[in-house]
């Protein structure tokens, strides 16, 4: 663990990212531009890319329309798509608030993914709007990102689009903290020598992510009845009839199918005796206590998820007993970051031409990822990589794509050694024509 630091220089640490994106958001006016791919040797050249050269592909796609995946870029083309509703702890900041954070989704997207990603913040937040908007730009995406909408609508449009949408559909809050805290729990399980079918897990908090965590642990092979689940009302159980009602399905559900030992109470209820406890919850500190981490089984594991400030201080986890702790943030081990994930996931499916990301595809991620620290050797403070270990996202590709022909919803069938290759490829060159922008001057460093 490092060391412990003090309130002001914990302030410091965590304001000075703020600053500095006040400063450098105005010097570049946002952090995308298009660019073209495709030669420009002389103005003779537009004939072929416009007309009259364009309508000969236009016409083979009329005859043949899985040739757009051929003649255009819709199959590396990602749609990010948010109502502003739910943004990084912000809350209901609206579309164009939000619109930063889906430009530096973007930048992800492309820098560690390879991955053409457009910030799309629409004006509405209606479900049934959100919906058809989605369906009608399908023919030019080959992926939609929903990103920062609130429940319990980002259930219903994530569940729709996968269901009525022929390509992939992903909600980074749900499926992506869902399979990185996936990869996690593998290898911090594997640090402790405890089974996955074994262990009693609390769960605080009952938002969408910690849902949609639930879901694909129990798809991954841990007992739904060995989950207890904490919203704000308590303990989800039998007797919440609270949650028997129109709007609360998915929570209903877990009242019916967890929690064993029909435990009720709080926090501490749900916490004491478990061996791992997943929180993504209200920031910190103090949410969580150290006497109900102390109430926990030997070898106790700890995430605390809530951003920017864990439900419970880290040293303070292990002061209390736990051997494992992770957080969303950076300055501490065990880092639990989406973008590990949604770069590498989107490129398998995108490989492949995918017609959804199942969750099948999810757990191969997250098991991938898990192998790809446990490769460079496992310990309490190093249970899943970080963002900087750029080589794990081919690897999590090919694990995705896999898995995809696998199950029957690609379009494009390659060989293992083909998808890692061009996965590496279109990684590195997206990494390579950075720093080949900065270093020629078309990307200007800003002011230090």
């Amino acid at each position: 663990m490092k060391k412990k630091m003090n309130v002001e220089e914990l302030l410091a640490k965590a304001t000075k990212p703020n600053a500095d994106a006040m400063r450098l958001h105005p010097f570049y006016r946002g952090k995308l531009e298009v660019s073209p791919k495709c030669r420009i040797k002389d103005y003779d050249d537009f004939a072929i890319w416009y007309t009259p050269g364009v309508a000969a592909p236009c016409l083979d796609i009329k005859k043949n329309p899985e040739k757009v995946f051929e003649h255009t870029n819709k199959g590396n083309f990602v749609a990010i798509i948010s109502d502003g509703s739910r943004v990084l702890g912000l809350g209901d900041i609206g579309p164009h608030a939000a619109l930063p954070v889906m430009e530096g989704k973007a930048i992800i997207f492309k820098y560690l993914g390879g991955v053409d990603a457009f910030p799309v913040c629409v004006g509405t937040k209606d479900t049934e709007e959100i919906i058809k908007f989605c369906k009608q730009i399908e023919p030019t995406f080959g992926g939609i990102n929903l990103e920062d909408i609130a429940k319990p609508k980002c259930f219903t449009i994530l569940d729709r689009l996968r269901a009525e949408m022929n390509i992939p559909v992903w909600h980074d809050d749900q499926q992506g903290t869902a399979a990185i805290t996936l990869a996690g729990l593998i290898n911090a399980l594997k640090v402790v020598g405890k089974s996955r079918k074994d262990v009693l897990i609390s769960m605080i908090g009952a938002g969408a992510s910690n849902i949609a965590i639930s879901r694909m642990m129990i798809t991954a092979g841990f007992p739904a009845e060995n989950i207890i689940m904490v919203d704000t009302q308590g303990i989800l159980h039998k007797g919440r009839k609270d949650l028997d009602t129109p709007g609360n399905e998915t929570k209903w559900k877990m009242c019916l199918n967890s929690n064993r030992e029909g435990r009720t109470g709080g926090i501490p209820e749900a916490i004491k005796g478990t061996h791992v406890c997943v929180a993504l919850s209200t920031p910190g500190p103090g949410v969580i206590k150290k006497e109900w981490i102390a109430t926990m089984e030997k070898d106790a594991i700890v995430f605390v998820c809530a951003n920017p400030v864990p439900e419970i201080w880290p040293w303070e986890a292990e002061e209390a007993g736990a051997r494992i702790v992770a957080t969303g943030r950076s300055d501490f081990p065990n880092q639990v970051n989406n973008s590990l994930g949604f770069p590498g996931i989107f490129r398998g499916a995108l490989d492949i031409a995918a017609k959804t990301i199942t969750d099948e595809m999810c757990i191969a991620a997250a098991e991938e990822l898990a192998k790809c620290a446990e490769d460079k050797g496992l310990s309490e403070q190093y249970i899943i990589p970080s963002m900087s270990e750029w080589d794990i996202f081919p690897r999590e590709a090919v694990a995705v794509a896999m898995k995809g022909i696998e199950q029957g919803v690609a379009r494009i069938v390659k060989t293992k050694e083909e998808l890692y290759d061009h996965a590496y490829k279109i990684i590195k060159r997206s990494q390579e024509m950075v720093t080949a922008h900065m270093k020629d001057g078309f990307v200007l460093m800003g002011e230090e």
